[in-house]
Formats: C-alpha cells, structure tokens, sequence
C-alpha cells in the first residue's frame, strides 16, 4: 500500500492582471523614470528616446566647448600679431634660476639664434647681455616680439611679481646641481599664484660638463618628476643647449597661445617696455613727510582687463596712486631696431584715450568716523580727583568716589568698566595669556546683554545714575595676587550661548571703534558681478599700447627702483583701496613643521598687494556658507589638513584672488585664496569653567571653585550648566560668600562628576600693515668667466 502524502504548492503569491490602459498616471511615470530628466523610461521606446537625447546634449555641449577654446585660441594669437596702438605685443618671457651656479645670460644667449634675426644684430644683442635685466626682442622668424625678463636667482618677490604678469615662466634647472630649500620655497610660492601661467621647465648643463646621450634621458626623466610634483601640467623638460633643442624652445615660446592672457577678473596691468619707456617729471609739491611729487609716465601695453583712469593704480611695494591720463603711444622702434628699448620721446599734445570722471575713485581708505556722535558721559581725571574726598559722616576718614555709568548698573559691575591705564594693563596681560584680541572696556553692556541684565539700554543710553564705590572693597580686590585678579576679572567679556550653532548673536553690538573705519557692502555679490563686468569692459581695451600718466607719485618711486627688474604697475577695480574685514580659505603647508599660532605676524601675499598681517584663523564651514548665525569657532593654531579661514583687517579685493601666507624668511605657510570682505562674520573663542560637587542630593548639587564670590554667581546665574557625564542644569542660588552655588541638573549627577560652563567671547581681527620686499641682494654666481662666454 502506498500512502500519499499532503504537500502545498510551491508558493502562494498571487499575480493579478495589470491595468490595460495606454495613458500611466503621474505618478506612475515619475515612479518608472526613477529621477531621470527629459523622459520616462516606462516603455522601451521612451528609454531610447531618452538616451537619444541625452547623447545628442552631450555632443552639442563638447562641440561647443570646442568651439569656445578654437575661438579663444584664435583671439589669444591675434592679441600678440597686432594692436591698435601700433605695433606688436611682446610674449613676456620671465626666466627664473632656482640655483646660484646657473646662467640666465648664457641661456638667452644660446636661444638668440633661433629667433631669427640677422647676423649684425644678433651680435650687437649678444654683447649687450648680462645676468639680469629686461630686453625687447623681435623674433622675425616668427613674427611677434618676446619681452623677456632675466631675474636674480633665488629672489622671491622680485619672481612672484614678474610671474603675475608673464605669459611664460621659464624654471632654469641644473643637470648636475639639486634643488635646495630656499629653490623649494619659490617653487610653493608660484604654485599658490601661478593661476593660469604657462609654466616650462628647463635644463642647462654646466659649458665644462655638457649632458651626454647616454645619460639625456635619465636626467630629463628625474627632472620632470620634480617639476611635476609641483606643476602637474608641465609635459616635458626643454633646454636650449642645443640649436635643435633652443629652436624647439624658440617655438614653444613664439607660436603656442599662452595661458593666462585674458583676467578673468578685469583685471588690466601695464609693463614698461625697458627703463626708457618710464619718465618722472617734479611738480614742485611735497608730501606730508617732505618728498618731492610729481607726475609720472610708463609706456606699455594694457593687458590683462580694460584700464580706466576713474580707477586707481598699484605700483608693488609703493602703494596706490591715481591717475591723471591715459594717452595713445606711438608704434614701438621695435620694428626697427630689434633690441632697443622703447623711448620717452612723446612730447607732443595727443587726445587722451581716457581722462577721469567725476566717478573717479580717490584714496580714502578709512572712515573718519565721529566720535561726538556716540559719547558717553564719563567724569575726566579733573572731575575723578574733584570726587575723591572724604564722606561726610564718615568715622574712619576712608575716600570714596562718584563714577557716571549706564543706569541700572551695579556697584559691582561698574568696577568692572575699566579706566583706560587699567585696561590696558589688564588687555597685555591677556593678550600674553591666550593671545585674546584687545577690546572696548564698554563691551560690559553685550555681555550682560548676553545673560539678560541690560545693562546699555538702547532706550535709556542717555541716563546715567550715581554709584558710589567704597575704595575699601577696590583695594581689596587690587591687593590679590595676579594669577587670582586674572582668575576673577578676565571673564568679564564672555557671555553664554544655549546652542553655538543657532542662538542668535548681533554682530553690531558693541564692536570697537576700528569697525566705525571700515567699509561694507549692501549686496557683496551683486557689486562684485557688476564690478569685475566693468573692469573687463570699461576703459582702454587690452592690446592697446598706451602711455599711463600718474600723478603725486613720490621721486622715492623713480630713486628707489630696481633698474634691472621690471616696472610694473597693476589695475585695481572699484573700492579695492578701501578698507574692510578679509577672509582668506587657506590650507597649511604640510611640509611646514612649525606650530603657527593665531595672531603672529605673517605676509600676505594677495595678488600684486602684499601685508604684514596678524590673522585670527577660525573654522571654515563646508561650502563656504556662512550657518545659521554667523558665528564660527576660532582656532588658536593653524591645523594641517583642514581647510581654515584666516582673518585681517585690509584692502577689499574681489574674485578668488590666490594668496599666500609668509614668515619673514621667505618659508610659505599656507595658500588659497579669498572668501569674501564681510564686518558681521563673528569669531567666537570658547572657555570652560570648571567646578567640583561637594554635596550631592539627587538632581541637586552644591558646586565650589567655578567662581569666588557672590557677585560673580549672580552675573553668571542665568547661563546653562552641564557635565562631563552629560547632564544638564542651571544655578539655583548662591551659598555664602566664597563662590559656592547650589545647582539643578535634569538627572541625578555622581559625586565624580565635573560640573562646566561654557563661555564665549568674539575676537577681532588686527590692522594690516603694508609691506615692503627688502631690496635684491647681489648674489655672486658660481659660474666662471669661462662658462658664460658665448660661442
């Protein structure tokens, strides 16, 4: 007998049919497209479609990109092939040795020849030659004209300023000698402000030890991954050693399109063409500090944006100047004679490509505020020696005096508004400390303003009211130690916060009075568009050959210049001379190993403009937003591997201007570039006072050692507690008269606990300062006579 056995089916999941219906709801087809744009893909004919188009978007986005890059080629070329102001404009070419053994005058000289020019001519160059300087040089072969700059070796500025205004960088690299750290430095340097700067790397061979076949290879191999640690975009290694190797030079610098030669910014800037094409004349006028001024005149070309003379000029290392005209120049004597410098020959009336408007920027850079405007009512020393006498009534003779303070204030809070001696000794004291920034004594009405005793009123700003402070109580506290005076007053300035990330915080509250100097902006981005779109097109076109008149320059500008490096003069647009709050985003040098600490001196390198800055850093929110409230965590160092916003007081500058931050020795910190000008970006530091239990009932405590007095407990009261184990609470009332304090917690809290109050104070940033490069010291080459003659 066989027994059957029960089974179920293999599963009991139901299909019903589907829905015959030609149209799919919304829904539906939202469901099926799965966040795709331009179609569904709810049928196998719309996914098609879809993938159609998108292919089709993509290869009309590339032709057009395509497109843009040929056109912008082409208008680079014909920017070197011609000019309005007759001519050519020469492909500046700024030779930099990294090493003291190299020869930037026999490199020049071995690239002569393949230029292209006649025989008589290439002599009369060749004999004018020297280890450094600026020659004009036409290049027949391949009709256009190089400017090149022949700088000193291992000289930072004088590299960096002509790297902002060169179309190509040429890093001179030996076959037989490394690179060392000061060679490095430079090579950080130009990375953090290269920008769009056509690098090209070279080799020289000593004339005594040329590089041989066998061994080409492997130098240029080991050399290219050296330059590309710093450069990842240089292809290859070039050298002009060789007529083969100076002739694939020679055309590398003279047909290739150049980056960087259109500013995206607006940006214009004007190099002289030699030291003839620069003329100072006196106007008879002295300065404040007893310096003769008068007007003076560079030929160049405008490159870069469209030159204004409503705006004002930068000469490196002397300041900002206006300017009187801009006039037309004749066409260069390069078409002539190949190595002459252009002249200061034009005496000539002409009619001005541009004169300024009644919207010409002056150079106010700085507010004048009024102080009358906001006066406060406090006794002068005559009035404070008057007060000090002797209360009627009194037994013991003891002196006490009258303070005018805001209405409503305690006896004890009014000792805490300091008289200027004291706060200055209290502010070094603290700056020696932490490093905190000096502030306003009357920053007491935020604070209290912060735990909701209103101390300054906005309502009742004028009132004052008579306090009489028993000089008993202030000897007293003046007779502590320092290290427990510090302990008692120094907290005064900090105020609570229930969450840092959201509680509001007014950033007008109390600033000091360096705030009422500067400038802000109604709408930062909104003037920023239309300012950089201005620069590109208002003004003398670039291209144009022109003659810059400056006026009230000082003679020290003419007396005090390096004949043998460039004169450059750079273009700023609109309110870029005035004052503001800078943020930098930086990122430290991870090859820099020593701590540096908010608030040490430092140069800035933003653009053309250098400064001695002492900058606060603080965090950088991820986006470059700003948060709920504004308010952000300073740092007391700058952290490697974050990015950290560095601030300062200074020049306004717009678009992301690359900077660069410098010790005095020349060693690069960090670089980035600039975030934005804003006054209301709050800088907070954060303290934690501590306190032990010494009674714990439940969820109430009895706390000592947070303060060591009464009055303190009081000012404090209202801000929030917690512990390191997580709990919460608040101050209940004072106990005594020693800083003892009962607290409430939102859970019973242990007796190991600590108990914690954070505290939070807003810091300010400090002036700029501007700075001046030390002058370019002789630096005696290694090279023999023997080696830089020219076959």
């Amino acid at each position: 007998m066989v027994s059957s056995e029960h089974r179920h089916r293999p599963t009991l999941k139901q299909t019903n049919k589907g829905f015959k219906s030609k149209h799919s709801s919304k829904g539906a087809l939202k469901t099926a497209a799965k966040g795709k744009v331009g179609g569904s893909s709810h049928s196998g004919k719309n996914t098609k479609n879809l993938a159609s188009s998108s292919k089709k978007a993509r290869l009309n986005a590339n032709a057009q990109k395509r497109d843009l890059k040929r056109k912008t080629v082409v208008e680079d070329q014909k920017f070197f092939s011609t000019s309005s102001g007759g001519g050519q404009v020469p492909r500046i070419v700024s030779v930099v040795p990294l090493l003291p053994s190299i020869s930037p005058r026999r490199f020049l000289a071995n690239l002569l020849p393949s230029l292209g020019l006649p025989e008589s001519e290439l002599e009369e160059v060749s004999s004018t030659l020297t280890e450094r300087g600026t020659y004009l040089i036409r290049a027949p072969r391949f009709k256009t004209s190089l400017q090149i700059n022949l700088l000193p070796p291992l000289s930072l500025y004088p590299t960096l300023d002509a790297a902002l205004i060169s179309d190509y960088v040429v890093l001179l690299l030996s076959s037989v000698d490394e690179v060392q750290l000061e060679g490095e430095a430079i090579l950080r340097c130009l990375q953090g402000q290269a920008g769009g700067v056509e690098v090209i790397a070279c080799v020289q061979a000593p004339a005594t030890n040329p590089i041989k076949p066998d061994t080409k290879q492997l130098i240029h191999k080991s050399l290219l991954s050296f330059t590309k640690y710093f450069f990842p975009s240089v292809p290859k290694i070039h050298s002009s050693d060789t007529p083969n190797e100076a002739a694939l030079l020679a055309r590398a610098f003279c047909e290739a399109a150049p980056g960087g030669t259109k500013s995206e910014e607006g940006r214009a800037f004007i190099v002289a063409e030699g030291s003839n094409a620069i003329r100072w004349t006196g106007s008879g006028a002295q300065g404040e500090d007893g310096v003769e001024k008068g007007r003076l005149e560079i030929i160049g070309t405008v490159r870069g944006g469209a030159l204004s003379a409503d705006r004002l000029v930068h000469l490196p290392g002397k300041g900002d100047f206006q300017v009187e005209a801009i006039l037309p120049a004749p066409p260069s004597s390069l078409a002539h004679r190949p190595h002459q410098q252009a002249s200061m020959s034009v005496d000539a009336p002409s009619d001005p490509l541009s004169t300024p408007t009644e919207n010409a920027d002056d150079l106010t850079a700085i507010n004048n505020p009024d102080l009358m405007a906001n006066e406060q009512t406090w006794p002068t020393e005559e009035e404070m020696a008057g007060s000090e006498v002797p209360t009627a009534g009194s037994s013991t003779g003891e002196k006490k005096r009258t303070k005018r303070v805001p209405k409503g204030t305690s006896a004890y809070q009014a000792a805490w508004i300091f008289d200027d001696e004291d706060e200055e000794d209290e502010e070094e004291d603290e700056d020696d400390e932490d490093g905190d920034m000096d502030v306003s004594g009357d920053e007491l009405g935020g604070i209290a303003e912060g735990y909701g005793r209103d101390v300054y009123d906005d309502d009742e700003e004028e009132e004052t009211e008579e306090i009489e402070l028993d000089e008993r109580k202030e000897d007293a506290h003046r007779d502590l130690d320092p290290e427990r005076e510090e302990e008692e007053t120094r907290f005064q300035r900090y105020r609570g916060l229930k969450s840092f990330r959201t509680s509001p915080w007014d950033p007008y509250e109390n600033l000091p009075i360096d705030y009422a100097k500067i400038f802000q902006f109604e709408n930062y981005m909104g003037t920023k568009k239309r300012i950089e779109h201005d620069g590109i097109e208002e003004g003398v076109k670039a291209g144009t050959r022109v003659i810059l008149v400056l006026k009230d320059v000082p003679r020290t500008v003419i007396d005090e210049r390096d004949a043998l490096l460039p004169f450059i003069v750079h273009g700023l647009l609109q309110h870029e001379h005035k004052q503001s709050v800078l943020h930098f985003v930086v990122q430290r040098n991870t090859e820099y190993d020593e701590p540096v600490k908010a608030k040490d001196p430092l140069i800035l390198c933003v653009g053309p403009r250098r400064y001695v800055i002492r900058p606060l850093y603080s965090q950088h929110v991820r986006g470059g937003g700003k948060g709920v409230n504004n308010v952000h965590k300073s740092d007391k160092f700058l952290r490697p591997g974050f990015a950290t916003v560095a601030t300062t007081f200074g020049p306004i500058c717009f678009g992301k201007t690359a900077c660069i931050l410098l010790k005095d020795e020349g060693a690069d910190q960090a670089m980035g570039s600039f975030l934005s000008p804003d006054p209301t970006r709050i800088i907070s530091k954060r303290i934690i006072l501590t306190g032990h239990p010494i009674k714990v009932h439940k969820k109430t405590a009895t706390i000592r050692y947070m303060f060591f007095n009464r009055e303190d407990i009081d000012y404090f009261k209202s801000v929030e507690l917690h512990t390191k184990f997580g709990k919460i609470g608040h101050i209940k009332e004072p106990l005594g008269t020693h800083g003892y304090f009962k607290a409430h917690f939102d859970a019973p809290i242990q007796q190991m606990d600590t108990i914690c109050m954070s505290l939070y104070k807003r810091q300010y940033p400090k002036w700029s300062e501007p700075f001046v490069p030390p002058p370019v010291a002789a630096i005696t080459t290694k090279v023999d006579e023997e080696e830089m003659d020219v076959e």
